[in-house]
């Protein structure tokens, strides 16, 4: 018995060696108590794809993310009309706060966006500017925040009706969403999330709920450079509503451990899509 049990030491030891380094307590930091550089996790966003990270901002740390530019053109459209929109963004914003060590806050702020449509048949043309709807989210990873080859998190958000010049639909909105992110073999990653939301029919007199769901796959293309391709469906039990497609891709560039630049295009798949919306932008931690 006394060397079956040293055998077993000796064939487990491998195994103890090459196992999972302890995982230093952050429980005990919060937005005023600031978890120390030596013990942060690597960077990690929810630009530029559509699937939401599961990993939140370090506690008592803050981080931008931002759209410095996107611009979309669409032409195919439901109804086969002659009409094309074409829309502009600066500066919309989502803004981060760590206020434990796997919770988050998040403030959505679309600064300025502009739209103008040119109905060719009637030979009219509009015009909206202004700022928009303002979303506040919290971010609840579950596990995997620190290590492990999964995370997953949850994240109720409500959407405030601020938006001008008719930019927005005057009403209040929230979801849930539920990203997941996993570490794949070969230096891949892939991001699943679902997304449930209740919104405002299109005509005003009751809601509806909406479904998101991606699938994203990203890699290091070479040093700071990566890059990630990515497809977003969203279905609607809206009567008057159909289903949206989109094929998504983008690279990343890391300049620093807490600044990466990004720029990507979304590529609409189906006539309720925009046909295209490339955009630049970056994200900042401090």
């Amino acid at each position: 018995m006394k060397t079956l049990r040293v055998l077993v030491a000796v064939l487990a030891a491998p195994a103890l060696f090459a196992g999972e380094t302890p995982r230093a307590d952050k429980s005990q930091f919060h937005l005023f108590n600031p978890t120390p550089r030596a013990l942060m996790r690597d960077l990690s966003t929810d630009r530029p794809d559509v699937t939401e990270s599961a990993y939140t901002v370090d506690a008592g740390h803050f981080q931008v993310e931002m759209d410095l530019l996107r611009a979309s053109y669409d032409r195919y459209n439901r109804e086969r009309t002659d009409v094309r929109v074409e829309s502009w963004s600066w500066a919309n914003t989502n803004f981060k706060a760590g206020l434990l060590s796997n919770l988050d806050l998040q403030l959505v702020v679309p600064f300025h966006s502009e739209v103008r449509t040119d109905d060719r048949a009637s030979r009219t043309v509009s015009r909206q500017r202004g700022f928009g709807d303002l979303t506040v989210r919290v971010k609840w990873n579950l596990w995997g925040n620190d290590g492990g080859q999964t995370a997953l998190a949850l994240m109720p958000f409500v959407k405030i009706p601020t938006a001008q010049d008719d930019l927005g639909n005057g009403a209040v909105e929230g979801g849930l969403i539920v990203p997941l992110s996993v570490e794949l073999p070969a230096g891949w990653s892939m991001g699943v999330m679902a997304e449930f939301d209740f919104n405002e029919d299109g005509d005003g007199r009751g809601h509806h709920a909406e479904f998101v769901n991606s699938i994203t796959f990203g890699h290091k293309i070479a040093g700071p450079l990566g890059g990630y391709v990515e497809f977003v469906s969203i279905a609607t039990t809206d009567p008057e509503g159909t289903w949206n497609a989109t094929c998504n891709c983008g690279l990343t560039y890391a300049l620093t451990g807490d600044l990466q630049l990004d720029a990507g295009v979304n590529l609409g798949l189906t006539r309720d899509a925009e046909d295209a919306s490339p955009f630049v932008g970056f994200s900042w931690r401090f």
